[in-house]
């Protein structure tokens, strides 16, 4: 059968991407998720993978070549007894007589003639798509469209959530869904067929409404069975600090029995090395009968004079208790928290700063501003300028660790966690954040933490951030411990700012006077980060927030 490639939609406001370069050619082989083309956006530049095995039998977009989102790219045949190279380059002739039998004609065939042109029009493969360089799946948590429903193009007809996002995915294509392949809850590969939409109203005939309906009653009894690929890993880390392993991977070796030393020898081909799923499965099918040896134990029991802690039993049933799931951000949030704490040595340092000038250049700019360039004023800029300036002044705060080496960022991408409405984090990123004015930096905080709000952020907005700033004092709290954003190696922490009496050295005289004070917590990694080099990044900020004024701010 005939499957169409593409142009993928790479964020939710992107409508087109150029080609910049197709890695294949017509006649060649490809593998399904083999990386068949590169693509620019406005956003982001990426590789684009081939939703199914086969031979490629048409590139219909060249290089250079700027196309609408959901047009098709290119044609792959799946059948390779069906592939003629040599008659592609001729535009296909209409034939009247098959056209008007094309209805009679689709009853018969079976599921590869849904895939091209028929008298009902053309069926179009819903692909799970690529979100991110580094994603190579995507688990379904609802379908916004139930099957038989008019679809538009580009209507939002699933959600998905990712390792590094939530988002919709819309529609390739105006029609009609008839086919939903992948029931809510399944984790299933980029490229991955996930449903059908027929582009003619047109009603299909009886034999394929027959199976659509059988389908929609079996998908039914599916929405509440365990998914096939639920990542639900319990022995198997999600990063042994080289390299993720995929939900799909982990399931796989927690249901092979494969332990966390014997996968980690495992070769990947995936990028930056990492096992894909047929690498797992390769690997299982051609192992050894022997187990690989597991970590040794102790074979006798050691006693000492402290006894064993007491196991605390947590009451699961009765009155006194309500079962809460966590939804799927919680448990990313949950792992990426723990993941941190093992992976840095975490220090914190805190120090005050006084506020007072910015309370007061606020307050009497505000309505000013907000009426000038439409958005609100906010403290959040005076505190990112703050910090850009500390890193410019210390650069080795803005680093990142791979294995014994340091990556220093000569560029400041700065993360800033942001509260949804669901009580979950996110942190998207203020890309060259040391570029940017002061009004700039308002219109980034503004736009990212607005979209961030309405999930509508792109993979793009919440990577590559090299150091986070986050705000815990707007619930009130004087200051805390934040931990690492990984990769990255220190965080910023802000406390609510308060009136507080301090004491202050006036006119040759000290005096207890009221200013806005307001704490800050650096946390830190003590892998690369020592407290001198913190401490003097903390002053830096200290120094740059009590020096902001109506001279020193630009509005």
């Amino acid at each position: 059968m005939i499957v169409e490639v593409i142009m993928p939609k790479m964020g939710e406001s992107l409508q087109e991407g150029t080609i910049i370069k197709w890695l294949k050619k017509p006649g060649d082989k490809v593998e399904r998720d083999e990386t068949l083309l590169e693509i620019s956006t406005d956003k982001v530049d990426t590789e684009v993978p081939s939703p199914a095995s086969g031979i490629l039998l048409k590139i219909l977009a060249e290089e250079n070549m700027i196309v609408d989102v959901g047009k098709t790219i290119a044609e792959i045949e799946t059948d390779a007894e069906n592939v003629n190279l040599e008659t592609q380059d001729a535009p296909p002739q209409k034939d009247k007589s098959k056209e008007e039998n094309s209805a009679i004609d689709v009853q018969t065939k079976d599921d590869k003639s849904q895939q091209t042109a028929s008298g009902n029009g053309t069926i179009v493969d819903v692909v799970m798509p690529k979100m991110g360089e580094s994603l190579q799946e995507g688990t379904i948590t609802k379908w916004l469209k139930k099957i038989g429903e008019k679809v538009e193009r580009d209507e939002m007809i699933l959600e998905i959530s990712t390792d590094k996002v939530d988002t919709e995915v819309p529609s390739p294509a105006s029609g009609i869904l008839t086919e939903i392949i992948v029931p809510e809850g399944q984790t299933v590969e980029v490229g991955a067929i996930i449903a059908r939409i027929a582009t003619s109203e047109v009603a299909l005939p009886a034999a394929v409404q027959a199976k659509r309906a059988a389908q929609q009653e079996v998908l039914k009894p599916e929405e509440y069975k365990e998914p096939a690929f639920e990542a639900k890993p319990q022995n198997i880390a999600k990063s042994d600090g080289k390299r993720f392993y995929s939900p799909v991977v982990r399931t796989i070796a927690k249901e092979h029995s494969l332990s966390e030393a014997e996968l980690s020898q495992i070769s990947g081909t995936g990028i930056d090395g990492r096992v894909t799923k047929k690498d797992i499965i390769n690997y299982i099918d051609n192992r050894k009968s022997a187990p690989v040896e597991k970590s040794a134990e102790p074979k006798t029991k050691v006693t000492g004079p402290h006894p064993a802690p007491a196991k605390f039993v947590v009451p699961t049933t009765g009155d006194d208790v309500e079962i809460i799931p966590m939804d799927r951000v919680r448990q990313l949030i949950a792992e990426h928290m723990v993941y941190s704490k093992h992976t840095s040595a975490h220090v914190t340092s805190v120090t005050e700063a006084d506020v007072t000038q910015i309370v007061k250049f606020r307050e009497k700019y505000k309505n000013e501003f907000e009426k000038r360039e439409g958005i609100k004023l906010t403290f959040t800029p005076f505190f990112a300028r703050a910090v850009i300036e500390g890193i410019l002044q210390n650069p080795m705060v803005n680093v990142s660790v791979d294995g014994t080496n340091i990556i220093r960022h000569k560029r400041i991408h700065l993360g800033m966690a942001t509260a949804l409405p669901d009580g979950n984090l996110i942190v998207p990123v203020i890309k060259y954040a040391e570029m940017l004015s002061f009004n700039g930096l308002q219109r980034a905080v503004t736009d990212l933490s607005n979209r961030a709000r309405a999930k509508k952020l792109n993979p793009d907005d919440i990577q590559g951030g090299t150091f986070t700033i986050t705000n815990y004092g707007t619930a009130g709290t004087l200051f805390g411990s934040p931990i690492i954003n990984q990769p990255q190696t220190a965080i910023l922490g802000l406390g609510a700012i308060q009136k507080r009496p301090v004491v202050r050295f006036i006119d040759g005289e000290y005096l207890i006077v009221i200013r806005d004070m307001i704490y800050l917590s650096l946390s830190y990694d003590h892998r690369v980060i020592d407290g001198q080099l913190a401490g003097t990044t903390l002053q830096a900020i200290v120094k740059s927030l009590e020096n902001m004024n109506e001279v020193t701010i630009k509005l």
